[in-house]
């Protein structure tokens, strides 16, 4: 049997959650900034965009 290993920075970790996904679209409709959203973003990237969205509604 062969083991499946993940790599750390691959693209299945990299992965945006759904949950994740939908929290940054309603951040980004609530701050009335449609371009904060998009689609194939990292964790990490969306990690930065929810942060900054969250500062500019004061949450």
């Amino acid at each position: 049997m062969s083991k499946k290993t993940r790599k750390i920075g691959s693209a299945e970790t990299n992965q945006l959650p759904p949950a994740q996904a939908s929290y940054l679209k309603t951040l980004a409709e609530q701050a009335d900034d449609p371009d904060a959203y998009a689609d194939g973003l990292s964790k990490a990237e969306a990690s930065k965009r929810i942060d900054a969205l969250r500062e500019k509604l004061g949450l």
